[in-house]
């Protein structure tokens, strides 16, 4: 039970939404928006989140869309992970998601709400990462739409009062080859130490990686180390461990000097299925 009182709002459009939002600020609510709505239920119950108002964007038409169309895969914020995995309009993605906590939770957890979401490891932003994903974006100036490269570091750039319609992703993509691997030290469903996911792009290999620090990352640092194709594969992969520039976490689940093992034997699988024939230069 969330031990305090707040309003509930469900709006039908996105300039409802938004309308709402900007009434409900100035009444000093401190609204939120939410899709899926677990971790603000999760966060409430244990007193690290607190709102006077929560505007839940799920009846919203264009968050629930899920299309392929001529050029792009559209996705609505409010699809669950399990609509994803089903689906399997883009097969990384769907590998990805799959991994997520457990059956029960992932049709409840939304896209949107993965990736705008507190807890560190949100891997269902990964695969957009790697595919340069558009990110639908509205507010009380409208609606933006805007590269993920341009509005996701470290989390998703949202001004205030401004919340996720969609994800347009170029259909290229989809089909391309990809890897998503999901390392755990405990059981099948417990929390992930590293996971990284991959994909082969104009004969380039292209990473994202989520639980090496507190948030999910794509670097072209690491990249451009994993393709110096006149290398071995340790060469690439120590080169590309010497060039990170986050910090490691170091935690209950693993230490900094494990996780980083974990990561340079998960980049060795990337490269042995993504990365061509090894080199032996050192």
């Amino acid at each position: 039970m969330i031990p305090y009182d707040f309003e509930y709002y469900k709006p039908n459009s996105v300039a409802e939404a938004t309308s709402l939002f900007t009434d409900l600020d100035e009444k000093g609510r401190s609204p939120l928006f939410f899709s899926g709505g677990t971790e603000v239920i999760t966060l409430g119950r244990l007193n690290l989140m607190k709102t006077g108002a929560v505007i839940d964007i799920k009846d919203i038409l264009e968050c629930n869309v899920m299309e392929l169309n001529e050029n792009s895969l559209v996705i609505g914020a409010a699809k669950t992970l399990t609509d994803m995995e089903e689906m399997n309009l883009f097969p990384l993605l769907s590998k990805t998601v799959r991994e997520i906590a457990d059956r029960t939770a992932r049709n409840k957890i939304t896209v949107g709400g993965n990736i705008c979401g507190q807890i560190f490891y949100r891997e269902a932003v990964l695969p957009f990462l790697l595919a340069d994903s558009q990110m639908v974006i509205a507010g009380s100036q409208g609606i933006k739409t805007v590269p993920i490269g341009e509005i996701f570091n470290e989390q998703l750039l949202l001004n205030q009062g401004e919340f996720l319609v969609q994800i347009k992703t170029n259909r290229r993509y989809i089909d391309m080859p990809f890897m998503s691997i999901k390392r755990r030290r405990q059981w099948n469903t417990g929390y992930p130490l590293i996971t990284v996911a991959a994909l082969k792009a104009e004969q380039k290999v292209r990473v994202a990686i989520s639980g090496l620090t507190h948030f999910p990352f794509r670097t072209s640092q690491i990249e451009d180390s994993l393709n110096r194709t006149e290398l071995s594969y340790e060469g690439r992969i120590d080169l590309a461990l010497s060039r990170l520039d986050v910090p490691v976490l170091n935690d209950t689940e693993g230490s900094s000097r494990y996780r980083l093992f974990v990561l340079k034997n998960t980049l060795y699988d990337v490269l042995h299925e993504l990365g061509g024939e090894e080199n032996g230069g050192v």
